[in-house]
């Protein structure tokens, strides 16, 4: 199976190899709100084929979050970039992504946000491209929370990837995780604690899950995004990026071969 790479590394060779995946809109509705997400696939109709539902960072669905989907695709999986904002929500800067991404993550908003997600899950399923028996979820930053949301709450997954995502929640597991769960951090970021990883790590315990936890040396938030540069706390780390996409890689394919 291909390995998935980032496109830095290996640009020109993809080019030469293959087309690009097609990227196509995608819109569904939930609560009288309309969201609009991308669906990345290769478009060989050569059959269903795992599916993958991406939640972006929390600048929500853009150009970059597709970028990021399309390596992702390949010829293997069919990715969703999801929508949890809505279609007419588009942030075009932290200070706009702060408050909107802020809204879902404290304690009123993590229902809200679990139940887009949910959503956005069906919609992949349903996509005549996928195997819909053989889905997971990927996320970075706010969209590594949010896919930690839909293991927490029991989502038919075989498996969840979080990228330098944040562990605490207001709704913690109360019945057996089952996706497996891989967890790539950055051991500098100042926005992840010593207490929220070993929070995480009890939470987990509790609830019987099959979970793993990666820090990596120098890295901080962001790390696994070849366009942040934010700094201090949100900078890509070449190094820890092409060791997290690689093991997001094995790690679907152990998992998909269940």
């Amino acid at each position: 199976m291909r390995r998935i790479l980032l496109a830095a590394c290996c640009a020109a060779f993809a080019a030469a190899a293959q087309a690009a995946p097609k990227a196509d809109p995608v819109q569904w509705t939930l609560d009288g709100t309309t969201f609009e997400g991308v669906l990345v696939h290769d478009g060989d109709g050569d059959g269903p084929k795992p599916g993958l539902l991406m939640v972006p960072n929390w600048r929500g669905v853009n150009a970059s979050a597709v970028e990021k989907a399309r390596q992702m695709a390949g010829d293997d999986y069919v990715v969703l970039v999801a929508d949890v904002y809505g279609r007419d929500v588009r942030p075009q800067n932290d200070a706009e992504a702060g408050p909107v991404a802020g809204a879902l993550r404290n304690e009123e908003g993590r229902a809200t946000l679990r139940a887009r997600a949910r959503k956005a899950l069906e919609v992949l399923q349903a996509q005549p491209q996928v195997d819909a028996e053989q889905v997971g979820a990927v996320g970075f930053c706010f969209g590594g929370t949010t896919v930690l949301e839909l293991a927490r709450d029991g989502a038919p997954l075989a498996g969840v990837v979080s990228l330098h995502g944040g562990l605490s929640t207001t709704a913690p597991a109360s019945s057996p995780v089952t996706p497996a769960i891989l967890v790539l951090n950055g051991a500098d970021d100042r926005g992840v604690s010593a207490e929220e990883i070993a929070g995480f790590q009890q939470e987990m315990d509790a609830v019987d899950a099959d979970w793993q936890f990666v820090n990596f040396a120098g890295a901080v938030h962001c790390f696994a995004e070849a366009d942040a540069d934010s700094p201090p706390n949100c900078v890509y780390h070449e190094r820890s990026a092409k060791r997290a996409w690689r093991m997001m890689d094995d790690f679907f394919e152990e998992r998909f071969a269940q």
